[in-house]
């Protein structure tokens, strides 16, 4: 089982994954080709600034708070696109939220257990989750286009309190 976890900030040096993240973003956009303007380097940093998902309004206020001016929504959610269709960030639908990819360098698909108390997020890297959606889906007769599985409950940490 691999589990990478976007929690328990306190044992962790979190600039490192930061770090890591924006380093792997940096050779994924250079393999593919495509440009890591500094805003989507920003959008990126921002999504990675703790371990669970943020909001794109708070991605908006936050840019409009450090650069002293109203961050343009549309450029913002330009940049949470590009960040998206190019695997480094996933979208949390029952949050509507973002959080950073732990494997940005290899195409998966976003498998999340998320804490409905603190939103502490865990990606997790199943192969047998994603085999059975697909045998599922191949019984059903069903072509999948994109897979997204979250599932809520309580952290260690939440149910310890």
């Amino acid at each position: 089982m691999s589990a990478q976890h976007h929690g328990d900030e306190h044992h962790h040096d979190h600039q490192q994954c930061v770090d890591h993240a924006l380093s792997a973003a940096e050779q994924v956009c250079e393999r593919e080709g495509v440009r890591f303007t500094a805003l989507r380097r920003r959008v990126l940093e921002l999504v990675w600034q703790s371990h669970k998902p943020l909001g794109a309004y708070d991605i908006l206020e936050t840019l409009s708070r450090d650069d002293g001016r109203r961050a343009a929504p549309p450029t913002v959610y330009r940049a949470l696109d590009f960040l998206l269709d190019n695997g480094l960030i996933h979208r949390i639908a029952s949050l509507n939220a973002f959080i950073g990819c732990t494997s940005p360098e290899h195409s998966h698909q976003g498998q999340f257990l998320i804490c409905r108390e603190c939103r502490v997020t865990i990606e997790l890297d199943q192969s047998a989750i994603h085999q059975a959606i697909e045998q599922s889906a191949q019984t059903e007769d069903f072509a999948v286009e994109a897979e997204t599985v979250e599932v809520l409950g309580l952290c260690r940490q939440c149910r310890s309190q």
